[in-house]
């Protein structure tokens, strides 16, 4: 006959339990894992994504990410998202490929509504992220156009606030890079294109998106190692990432008190169109990011959850900062 269970034999069998797992606490663990299980899910960053030597190859500017040889990861299928963003409203400023094109991704699949700018020429690349931004179920709203022109840069921030319906992110991502083996190569043209993109349009942009950006909202500009440790090769790009960096700094002690943050981004060497249509010479892109202690240069959706940490609630202490991503070089 079963035993009637009392006050006191229930209490001394939980205390058995409890002695049992304190003597060896790794077999209960060790119980609640699937049988299957190998471990932690570690991913070595070394061998993650190709390593040079890179084919030699080259575009006519601005490139076509589509075209290039490996293609880079943007998280076109390996960025999940967990509801961060949930109904945020995002412009991006070169959206269609590289870093912007991550950032585009990434925040429609946490759930904004994202509108991209980028070139005319871009129109394939660019066609392919708002699918993307469609299949995450959100708002993709396209709006090709130069920001060198000041006009185009009002006109942009207006399309994206009413088409959007408002807007609460904003990620001055375009910019312009051309090698130059000298000063005395570079033409005042070339010169005024590189400052116009990377200088003049976040000035004219945030200028026209400040009035509708409420307290939460956020700025985020691109920086690069250029601006700590310039190439002797990228002369007037490296002045703009460095001019990049002391903005960030100084609007985010300006709009602090408004309540809106402004952060920075500053990539190493990042595998994208910009490289391959007259960012770096043949000889430096075969071995593109080679001298990284990673051994290879990053891929952009490597970089894509620094832009949704630095857009959400949650980093709310975070201003005037610069997140550095570089594979090991650089700084921040």
């Amino acid at each position: 006959m079963e035993k009637s269970i009392t006050r006191r034999n229930a209490l001394g069998k939980i205390a058995a339990t409890v002695a049992v797992a304190a003597v060896s606490p790794g077999a209960f663990a060790q119980s609640q894992k699937p049988r299957n299980s190998t471990g932690p899910d570690l991913t070595d960053p070394t061998t993650k994504y190709p390593r040079p030597p890179f084919k030699s190859q080259s575009q006519p500017f601005p490139g076509l990410a589509s075209k290039m040889d490996p293609v880079p990861d943007h998280g076109e299928k390996s960025y999940v998202g967990s509801g961060r963003l949930m109904g945020r409203k995002a412009l991006i400023t070169g959206g269609d490929s590289g870093i912007g094109r991550a950032a585009a991704i990434a925040y429609a699949r946490e759930g904004a509504d994202v509108a991209i700018n980028y070139l005319p020429e871009e129109e394939p690349d660019a066609a392919e992220v708002i699918e993307l931004i469609r299949k995450a179920g959100r708002k993709a709203i396209a709006i090709p156009g130069d920001i060198r022109d000041e006009s185009f840069c009002k006109k942009l921030v207006a399309q994206a606030v009413e088409q959007l319906g408002g807007l609460d992110i904003l990620v001055n991502n375009a910019g312009h890079q051309k090698t130059h083996e000298s000063i005395l190569d570079i033409s005042t043209e070339a010169f005024e294109r590189t400052m116009k993109t990377n200088i003049y349009a976040p000035f004219w942009i945030t200028k026209a998106a400040l009035p509708h950006l409420k307290p939460g909202s956020s700025i985020i500009g691109l920086s690069s190692v250029q601006a700590y440790d310039p190439s002797e090769n990228l002369y007037d790009y490296a002045q703009t990432k460095a001019a990049t960096t002391s903005y960030v700094k100084s609007l985010a002690k300006q709009l602090g008190p408004k309540g809106i943050r402004v952060n920075g981004v500053s990539p190493g060497p990042v595998w994208t169109a910009l490289e391959v249509s007259g960012g770096q010479t043949q000889e430096n892109l075969v071995k593109f990011g080679a001298d990284t202690p990673l051994g290879r240069p990053g891929q952009p959706a490597e970089l894509a959850s620094i832009f949704v940490q630095l857009a959400a609630n949650d980093a709310s202490f975070s201003t005037g900062q610069i997140y550095g991503a570089a594979g090991g070089s650089g700084q921040p």
